[in-house]
């Protein structure tokens, strides 16, 4: 069995753990990050990096070699009721260099943080090697066990860090309880051409029809049709042209090339799920991003929501790591900081999701636009403040000088 100790063990390598490994190491830290794929090249991850990571980045510096990857510049949302469409939110209002969201696909973000962190002699990340289980020494986590390509490893660490996403290993090994908020959506991804001609807006249309959401991905829409949890296969059971036409009904100009899906192996299934942690530690191990509060897909925030954890807690971390200590003190003071962000964020998805996305995919009656929305088409300070809310957060965190 490969032994191994670090100050620090992360395993996932998403966002959360690459970043927060990143910045532990650049602090001072010696960090071991372990991911479980070969490489990052997985298709519909989060790839929405909201102003709030690029913001980080910038104090960071790193956003003018990060922006270098590609990407498309969503300077507003759009939302189209009935056909007539309502801008909701202007990025380019926010107080920040970069009033954007980069629509960037998330293995050139991770490759980017990951190439950036191996310069650092005490940063090591491990490909193909998944967390397996925690290695508890009377109620204090010391580490864990892994499989890696060479078989199996063990690490022992000052802290372990659960970043492994809403399916984490170790969350399950660790005990922690998790409280389920339920969601009544799924979600089906898929692209479809998009013509350069076409709007450049990313944008929602809701009609009579249901809810489809299209983010412009330079030549392509990436395109998601949400519907009621557990109808996926009742929806594939319909057929494929069948599926093609409701796609061609929400979406007129695409009805041309929706017969670009050439098989239900181009449309991939996300089970939404809505949950968190009631307690994201115990005695030498830490849960962040989505092993500490799974999101759901509204507002593309949960990519982002993982990075302010990773930010906040190498700050707030690394002082004592650097000494070898993790104390239980810190760790609950890292998820008193970023729990209320969490939570506050879940609440405005439920409202999103109970109030406005599950009436429309029930379909059958003409839509109107809430007053709220044609509100905010109207004053483009709201837009504003809309875009404050969802591309900055609740609590965006920083990183003014090193720890």
């Amino acid at each position: 069995m490969n032994q191994l100790s670090s100050q620090c063990c992360i395993a996932g390598g998403g966002p959360a753990g690459l970043i927060m490994g990143y910045l532990l190491a650049r602090a001072g830290v010696d960090v071991i990050v372990l991911e479980k794929h070969a490489d990052f090249l997985r298709d519909f991850r989060g790839d929405t990096v909201h102003p709030s990571t690029l913001q980080l980045f910038k104090e960071l510096g790193l956003d003018r070699d990060l922006l270098t990857r590609p990407y498309q510049k969503t300077e507003h949302l759009m939302v189209s009721i009935s056909g007539k469409p309502y801008k909701v939110a202007d990025f380019s209002r926010l107080p920040v260099e970069h009033g954007f969201i980069a629509m960037m696909p998330q293995w050139d973000l991770l490759d980017f943080v990951a190439e950036t962190a191996r310069k650092l002699p005490n940063f090591r990340l491990f490909m193909s090697t998944r967390a397996e289980t925690l290695i508890d020494d009377g109620g204090k986590v010391v580490g864990m066990h892994a499989q890696g390509p060479d078989g199996p490893m063990e690490i022992r660490s000052v802290l372990t860090v659960a970043a492994d996403g809403r399916d984490s290993h170790l969350r399950d090994a660790s005990g922690l309880e998790v409280e389920d908020m339920g969601a009544p959506i799924d979600v089906f991804w898929m692209r479809l051409p998009r013509a350069a001609e076409l709007a450049l807006d990313s944008m929602a249309r809701a009609d009579a029809n249901g809810f489809l959401v299209l983010i412009n991905r330079g030549d392509y829409w990436q395109c998601a049709l949400p519907f009621p949890k557990g109808a996926a296969d009742t929806i594939r059971a319909e057929g494929l042209e069948a599926f093609r036409e409701r796609i061609g009904r929400l979406a007129p100009d695409l009805a041309p090339v929706t017969g670009k899906i050439k098989s239900w192996d181009e449309v991939k299934l996300l089970t939404v799920q809505m949950d968190r942690l009631k307690t994201w530690w115990r005695t030498g191990l830490l849960c962040i991003g989505d092993a500490a509060h799974a999101m759901s897909p509204i507002g593309g925030v949960g990519i982002n929501l993982a990075v302010q954890d990773a930010a906040a807690a190498a700050r707030m971390l690394a002082p004592d790591l650097r000494e070898g200590r993790a104390p239980d003190a810190m760790l609950a003071a890292v998820q008193k900081r970023r729990d209320w962000p969490a939570r506050m964020t879940q609440r405005a998805q439920i409202a999103a999701q109970d109030r406005v996305l599950v009436p429309v995919i029930r379909g059958g009656a003409p839509l109107k636009a809430p007053f709220v929305l044609r509100l905010l088409d109207r004053i483009p300070v709201l837009q504003g403040l809309a875009a404050r809310a969802v591309g900055l957060g609740v609590r965006p965190e920083h990183w003014r000088s090193e720890p």
